[in-house]
């Protein structure tokens, strides 16, 4: 079903106001645009399948009300950027979601497994990736554009029973519920221009003079970017903003020494770029940012990172999961330094190993070999 008028949106999002779940994804491009346009919507029950599209409906409210209904539980597989739409749009996400991508993970299908795979793992079925590529803003779509769409959902819904059986005999559901509440946090998807050098590519090897210039360049094209909704490389590229940062240019004359740097774009930006490093500079030093700060661990505390990542791998083992999926060396050092943030002291990973692991580093807990497995236990720190 293509659902092309407001009218016919009505009835679909009637048909749809009573079910408990749905399966949803999203066709959308972004390659010249800085957010991501919706180009098509896809939606399915055990009942019924629709593709909707957005570029046609001028007044797509009614569906947008339905997939916030905090009623209706939102399918999703590899939800994170389809998510990212729907938060530009209203500012919050479709709470609540059920990822299939994660609760694969769980289930011992490996982490990140690609929607086909995973079809093909639960139900044999072999997928057409002929349109992966496909420009779906273009009108009109054919036939063939909008099956490959809603296979999308359709055997999406399809897994779904499946998946959460598997996850209920495995005592394993509120394992994905706490990665949705994860991603429905705003932060999420929040932009904040201030912070934008740290995810520009080569920062790291920046010194701190050279941060301060980054994170106003950096803030600036960002601004720009969303200002214009245009991708940022196209105001300026991650290489260039590494240069100019290391060149510290006082003068537009200055930016015409990097081969990297196009003429246009010296004669159109180059004095505000200048002022821009003026202004870093004329930054007190401990406003400067230092991308090489890291967590110094003692001796002692390096040695018992070494112990906590042994008890992960351990847990990891047991349970069939990639021990990066419940933490990683920076997550063991977050624990270590008491960081309040820090992802093992809350939901699964709490249960799962963090408690766990907050019992050895203060002294409650003994392991010891038993030949086929450990012998994992809490014990009393208490003087006898």
């Amino acid at each position: 079903m293509l659902v092309t008028t407001s009218d016919e949106l009505e009835t679909l999002c009637a048909r749809l106001a009573s079910a408990s779940w749905l399966a949803l994804d999203t066709e959308f491009i972004r390659e010249k645009t800085y957010y991501p346009r919706l180009c098509l919507i896809q939606v399915a029950t055990p009942e019924l399948c629709a593709c909707i599209d957005p570029l046609a409906i001028e007044h797509p409210d009614a569906l947008y009300d339905l997939l916030f209904d905090q009623n209706i539980l939102k399918v999703m597989h590899a939800a994170r950027q389809d998510l990212e739409i729907f938060y530009h749009l209203r500012q919050s996400v479709p709470a609540p979601v059920f990822d299939t991508q994660v609760a694969a993970g769980f289930l011992g299908f490996g982490d990140q497994i690609g929607y086909s795979r995973l079809v093909e793992k639960l139900l044999g079925v072999h997928l057409d990736k002929a349109h992966t590529r496909t420009d779906w803003s273009q009108r009109p779509l054919s036939e063939d554009q909008l099956h490959y769409a809603a296979d999308d959902v359709i055997y999406l819904a399809k897994m779904f029973p499946d998946i959460v059986q598997r996850l209920d005999e495995q005592g394993r559901r509120d394992w994905v519920d706490d990665e949705a509440a994860r991603l429905m946090d705003p932060a999420v998807f929040e932009i904040d221009p201030d912070t934008c050098w740290q995810k520009v590519s080569g920062h790291r090897r920046l010194k701190p003079r050279q941060l301060a210039i980054l994170r106003n360049l950096a803030r600036w094209r960002e601004e720009r970017a969303m200002a214009q909704d245009i991708p940022r490389k196209w105001i300026l590229g991650d290489a260039e903003l590494i240069t100019i940062a290391q060149m510290a240019p006082r003068s537009p004359a200055r930016l015409e020494q990097s081969r990297g740097l196009k003429p246009a774009f010296i004669k159109r930006h180059g004095q505000q770029v200048v002022e821009l490093v003026a202004d870093a500079l004329a930054q007190a030093q401990a406003q400067w940012p230092d991308a090489r700060k890291t967590v110094i661990l003692s001796p002692l505390q390096e040695v018992q990172a070494d112990i906590m990542m042994a008890l992960i791998k351990y847990r990891a083992q047991e349970n069939g999961l990639n021990s990066a999926a419940i933490g990683t060396r920076k997550d063991v050092e977050a624990l270590i330094i008491g960081d309040p943030k820090c992802s093992l002291t809350s939901g699964w990973r709490r249960r799962l190993a963090g408690d766990e692991l907050r019992d050895f580093l203060a002294g409650r807990l003994r392991i010891q070999n038993a030949d086929t497995h450990l012998v994992i236990e809490k014990v009393s720190n208490q003087a006898p």
